[in-house]
């Protein structure tokens, strides 16, 4: 049996560093013959030499001309992919011992799961975990005990956050593309979910599945006054179309 293959879209801007770590990692904790995939790396006109290093680790590679955000950015990598199953992971995660077998094997456990996503250290919602560490090894080591196989450490939720996601192409042929009016980011995570709810999926956190998650690393130099006014406008086009305050889903 042909096992499926998994595009993994990474958008990214101005964080080379992460990318690398990120990209080292995944190599690292990856079997291909187990979980094949494909990298594809999708750059919001970043100036630290993304594009370069992409291109010399011979990655396929997306140059944007300008930062379009992180719906938008999603979109195009998502549209080039080739994988039965496709990603999306931010660029500040680092990737853990079975991490995408577990997820993988979540995702297919019952026909009508649509999309799969892990617990980490830093996340709204119900699946930010409390793992005590001080440095990345330490967690690496948490992270290899956590991560063994367990069908029942597996359960359905109302929301998974877009830090890491993973979803079958029929879910994405169904369903469809980030919502771009949602640009540069936040809720178009919220609203990827609800539409497949919507569509009669269900969402699978898969608790034996743990990485590493630095946390709003594409957010962290915007000012904070311009972010909470990001979060409320975007909060407010969420509501707007569909009549739901999204909040209702974080501890679901």
């Amino acid at each position: 049996m042909t096992k499926p293959m998994t595009s993994i879209i990474i958008p990214t801007y101005n964080g080379l560093g992460l990318l690398q770590r990120l990209v080292q990692s995944i190599r690292e904790h990856t079997n291909e013959a187990d979980t094949p995939y494909e990298l594809i790396i999708v750059d919001n006109g970043s100036l630290d030499g993304t594009a370069q290093w992409c291109i010399g680790q011979k990655l396929t590679f997306l140059s944007l001309g300008s930062n379009e955000g992180f719906p938008a950015a999603c979109n195009k990598g998502l549209r080039i992919a080739a994988g039965d199953q496709l990603m999306l992971l931010n660029n500040d995660i680092v990737a853990t011992p079975n991490w995408l077998s577990n997820l993988s094997e979540g995702l297919n456990e019952e026909p009508n799961i649509g999309l799969a996503g892990p617990v980490t250290n830093y996340a709204s919602g119900v699946q930010q975990v409390d793992y005590r560490f001080e440095t990345l090894e330490q967690f690496m080591g948490i992270a290899t005990e956590v991560n063994e196989p367990n069908r029942n450490k597996r359960e359905r939720v109302m929301r998974l956050v877009g830090l890491c996601l993973l979803f079958t192409r029929e879910v994405y042929e169904r369903v469809g593309e980030l919502d771009e009016r949602f640009s540069p980011g936040h809720y178009e995570d919220d609203d990827l979910c609800l539409r497949i709810r919507m569509n009669g999926y269900g969402l699978l956190l898969c608790r034996d599945v743990l990485v590493y998650h630095e946390g709003s690393a594409s957010f962290r130099h915007t000012d904070q006054d311009a972010l909470a006014q990001l979060l409320a406008a975007n909060r407010q086009k969420f509501v707007d179309k569909w009549g739901i305050d999204p909040s209702a889903f974080v501890t679901s």
